[in-house]
């Protein structure tokens, strides 16, 4: 209502019948979506029940007009003030009391009635008092914008009538909006029944129309700021359907699978001929009211239009994230999965069945399978009838037996593409590195051949086969960051040991049966540097943790710092030269004395609280084998070549075999503590746990990088990932310096390092164990020997502690696994039981059963999808199984796969020719997705990786990358009507959609330059 003749109110009734009025009004009335409800000011509205409630006509609290002033921020614009509260600031009332007060009251001259509209947010009614306020344009006039607010109840249809208005568009002319939000991204506005509230649109954004030219086409595909100038538009003609996808952000899942579909010629065509408009479904509940059936057919005319090189489907992923949850964001997701949720999402849009009926299915019954088949496919059309039906969906026959009454029960389902699996084989091959007991032996790497689900100590059973070894004399470990990863028991699962993970197999000693009991001692090597940690809060020297640990065997009675000193000395003689006579170490006096004790009471330079931190602080490093398998004889040695360690903990290459130059300085590379001593009680020590050294990039040799391997953490592995990187990326602190005297225990002669009690991370010092013991025996014994720099420059040969040599197992090339596509399809159709989680209902037994099941099938589509199931999940194991799976790309016959053997005359073919496939390349986690297709016009094989195409061979296409496959009936191939591109040897390199144009090259920019760009 408006504001004229508000001051003329009508007469009044009584004030108690204007009290029960209003009140009964606002008892009764009940918030329904749509309903209008005013806003009075509060001060009013009490001063009115005031009024009322003496019962006087004439009392000095008369409330005069309603008057809402407080409300506004300025009486010019009469915007709201920002955050009015209910009940405190306005009182909201029912239309029909507003009237009634109005009538009885008026309102001040020229003030707005603030009608708000209930709407239906999530889980509630709610009384809009602040709507939405939007900027209106005009596609062709973007500069004449003005300003107004719509309900989030209103629908888009009156913003359309209220821009005509505003905007004198003529009667009858047909129009279409666009919705801009801030980042300057726009969106079509398709339904114009949806509310605003549906429809995403908030204050702020600004809704552009656009109005039909004369001619029948649009302005624009899009509006102006989406799209590139005219003159790039125009300066660029390509071939149809050759045509990349930007990466939105991990997007390449779905652009592969977009390329494969866009190469599907019946389904593209049935989109270019814009036969789609005539079936969209707004009304299906399964589907999505026509929007995803309209962004895929926006991106399908935009590759095929000829006028872009790239286009970016950020419309057609935002559709899709809004529908599919599980894809919002801009995670990596499985092409496979985006087909399967596109196929189904486009059928529904586009069911041909606005009104599903109701179709009890049958059980065979003893009934021909002809018969039953028949059934199944029309019941099956009753209720889904699109172009994916139409293109997509085969049927099969699924047969379930009893294993108790033997009921077999038959059932013709439909599908929209065969998800196969491949020969999963039961065995792994393992590299690990064999750590002899022979001190003056260099590590061998292994490769072995163990059960995929079996354990630690079938490892070292196929180990003791290659070096004669007895397993019972092995242990295990995983080895990073110069320390012990793990220590594994001889019980433990090989899955949780990755092929990335660098493992060590050392060869324990024999103890004499009399002995007491061994202890399994883990040994860790660590230079001094000579600042001092002052952050710590002492004035104590630091340690880094440098080359491979050990791990050893020794009695319990020879754990005195004597023993094991000269022990240590002796499993590290490879590379640690002993002092010559003529270089007797002479204790220096005084202040050295001093830095003595201070080595004695904290080597490591760090307080106990602060463990962590030191732990952290270890040293960069990456993930790699940290020394290499050794022969236990010298002829294995012979006749393989030494060779550096592969990086992470990778030792230097050499033929020298033995321990002859010292190492010119201190290094951050790692080194193999493998070598045992030459000492008398060699037979008492073996190393017991391997270890891996880490190397500073800066300092590790460049013959000693090799390429980087696909990662495929899973998600169990997270957690030690992660702590390896963490540790991988942790501050060294400088060993280069002017090392610090260091003074041994006794005072004859200067040990070359000393011994000290550790924890697992070679950090945190322990006290010493009882009876003067280096070490405690309360758990698992670590211990450190701390080398002066000056000394390790001097004594410790680095170069040869790296070096390590390859067994001839490493010599068998390993062959890549092959399998034909007829065995996974055949794989398909095999008889297999039921899982505990997925039991089956017998009708007959009334109770759930492990069933058997058999697929069988029966018809096939136009275009058969083969989804190869390389990713593998058990409960032991998750894996990507990189197998060659060799498929044709031509006369792929299903007869000898069909059930039904004897086709009628009418009865399609059964040969198929490929059209498309999607590679994944990667792991478990992470990866990258692409494409190949051929080009329906020409005829022509192209490679699509994103934004980028290029020609492609035919000898290409089949990798042990391709994930899904798409194949096209030979019955309904159409021959190409365009001649061949002529691709030379140098052009299959060159992008395929791509001209020597500079306007090219902008125009790439300019179609990307509102969206950021990020890659895989």
């Amino acid at each position: 209502m408006t504001a004229n003749s508000r001051c003329s109110a009508a007469e009044p009734p009584g004030l108690e019948t204007q009290r029960r009025e209003i009140e009964s009004l606002l008892r009764e009335c009940e918030l329904r979506a749509g309903d209008s409800w005013y806003v009075v000011e509060r001060r009013w509205y009490e001063q009115w029940k005031e009024f009322v409630e003496t019962g006087d006509q004439n009392s000095s609290s008369f409330p005069g007009q309603i008057d809402n002033t407080e409300l506004f921020e300025d009486l010019d614009s009469y915007h709201l003030k920002e955050r009015l509260v209910e009940n405190e600031d306005f009182t909201l009332v029912p239309a029909e009391a507003w009237h009634k007060l109005l009538s009885w009251y008026g309102m001040v001259e020229a003030q707005p009635s603030l009608e708000r509209k209930v709407v239906d947010l999530p889980s509630t009614l709610k009384v809009e008092v602040y709507p939405v306020e939007i900027f209106l344009c005009l596609h062709s006039n973007m500069e004449n914008v003005i300003t107004a607010q719509f309900s989030r109840a209103d629908s888009i249809q009156s913003i359309q009538r209220a821009m005509c208005e505003a905007f004198s568009v003529p009667a009858g002319s047909e129009c279409r909006l666009w919705m801009k939000s801030s980042d300057s991204s726009c969106e079509r506005l398709r339904n114009v029944h949806m509310s605003v509230l549906d429809a995403c649109l908030s204050s702020g954004m600004t809704v552009i129309m656009e109005t039909r030219n004369a001619d029948g086409t649009w302005p624009s595909s899009r509006p102006q700021i989406m799209r590139n100038s005219v003159e790039e538009q125009d300066s660029y003609r390509g071939q149809p359907g050759v045509c990349g996808l930007t990466n939105l952000g991990n997007t390449c899942f779905m652009n592969s699978a977009l390329q494969c579909l866009s190469n599907t010629p019946p389904l593209t065509e049935y989109f270019l001929q814009s036969s789609y408009l005539e079936e969209l479904n707004f009304t299906n509940p399964l589907g999505m009211k026509g929007e995803i059936a309209e962004a895929y057919a926006d991106v399908i005319k935009q590759m095929w239009s000829g006028r872009h090189y790239s286009v970016v489907p950020r419309v057609f992923k935002t559709k899709v994230g809004h529908f599919a949850s599980q894809f919002l964001g801009y995670q990596q997701h499985d092409s496979q999965e985006l087909l399967s949720f596109l196929l189904d999402g486009l059928h529904e849009d586009l069911n041909r069945v606005k009104n599903k009926e109701y179709i009890e299915l049958r059980d065979a019954d003893g009934r021909p399978d002809q018969e039953v088949a028949e059934e199944a496919w029309r019941n099956h059309r009753r209720r889904n009838d699109s172009v994916i039906v139409d293109t997509f969906h085969g049927l099969f026959k699924s047969t379930l037996v009893c294993p108790e009454c033997l009921k077999v029960s038959v059932t013709f389902d439909p599908f929209c593409y065969l998800s196969v699996p491949l020969p999963v084989s039961k065995e792994r091959v393992m590299e690990v590195f064999f750590v002899s007991l022979d001190p003056y032996a260099k590590p061998a790497q292994h490769r072995v051949v163990v059960p995929k689900a079996g354990k630690v100590s079938d490892l070292c059973s196929a180990l003791s086969e290659m070096t004669d070894v007895p397993s019972s004399q092995m242990v295990v470990a995983d080895v990073f960051n110069h320390r012990f990863y793990k220590i594994y028991t001889s019980d433990e699962s090989l899955s949780c040991i990755l092929d990335r993970d660098d493992i060590f197999v050392y060869e324990l000693s024999v103890l004499e049966e009399q002995q007491e009991e061994p202890v399994l001692l883990a040994l860790y090597l660590r230079e001094r540097s000579h600042y001092r940690d002052y952050g710590s809060g002492s004035s104590s020297y630091g340690t880094t943790l440098f080359g491979h640990p050990l791990l050893l065997r020794v009695p319990r009675s020879s754990c005195s710092q004597e023993a094991l000193y000269a022990l240590f000395l002796q499993r590290l003689a490879r590379y640690v030269r002993r002092p010559d006579p003529s270089e007797e170490l002479e204790e220096e006096e005084e202040e050295d004395d001093e830095e003595e004790e201070l080595y004695k009471t904290q080597t490591n330079g760090i307080s106990d609280e602060e463990e962590q931190d030191d732990a952290e602080k270890a040293g960069p490093s990456q993930v790699g084998p940290c020394c290499g398998d050794s022969s236990t004889n010298s002829q294995s040695e012979d006749n393989a070549t030494a060779r550096p360690l592969p990086d992470q903990n990778h030792m230097q290459a050499s033929s020298n075999q033995g321990d002859s130059g010292t190492n010119n300085g201190p290094q951050t590379q790692t080194e193999p503590l493998c070598s045992a001593d030459a000492a008398d009680t060699a037979e008492d020590t073996t190393p017991s746990e391997n270890s891996g050294a880490t190397a500073d990039p800066a300092d590790s040799e460049p013959g000693a990088a090799e390429p980087p391997q696909p990662c495929d953490t899973t998600e169990e592995e997270e957690v030690k990932e992660e702590d390896k990187q963490e540790e991988a990326c942790s501050p060294s602190p400088p060993a280069n310096e002017q090392p610090a005297k260091r003074r041994a225990c006794r005072k004859r002669r200067k040990s070359l390092f000393s011994i000290q009690a550790v924890n697992s991370n070679g950090t945190t010092e322990r006290g010493t164990g009882e009876g003067g013991s280096a070490v405690s025996f309360s758990s698992q014994p670590y211990v450190a020997i701390d080398w002066d720099p000056e000394m390790k420059k001097r004594f410790y040969n680095e170069n040869e502690a790296e070096k390590y040599v390859k067994h001839s197992s490493m010599e068998v090339p390993q062959q890549q696994t092959t399998v034909q596509l007829q065995e996974c399809i055949e794989l398909f159709t095999t008889v297999e039981t039921l899982e505990e989680e997925n039991p089956w209902y017998c009708p007959v037994c009334k109770k759930h059963q492990l069933a058997t099941k058999k697929l069988d099938l029966w018809s096939l589509p136009e275009v058969l999808i083969i989804h190869l199931k390389r990713f593998s999940y058990t409960k032991f194991t998750r894996e990507k199984l990189d197998s060659i799976v060799d498929f044709p790309l031509r006369d792929l016959d299903f007869s000898g796969c069909l059930l039904r053997k004897n086709l009628s005359n009418g009865e399609p073919p059964s040969r198929y020719d490929l059209i498309a496939v999607s590679n994944h390349y990667g792991g478990l986690r992470d990866g990258h997705y692409t494409s190949y297709a051929c080009n329906k016009d020409n005829g022509q094989w192209y490679y699509f990786d994103d934004s980028k195409v290029t020609y492609a061979r035919e000898d290409q296409i089949v990798t042990n990358a391709a994930y899904v496959l798409f194949y096209h009936r030979q019955d309904k191939i159409r021959k190409p009507t365009l001649p061949a591109p002529n691709t030379s040897p140098a052009s299959s390199t060159q992008p395929a959609n791509d001209i020597t144009s500079c306007k090219d090259d902008e125009a790439e920019l300019g179609a990307a330059s509102y969206v950021t760009m990020e890659t895989d």
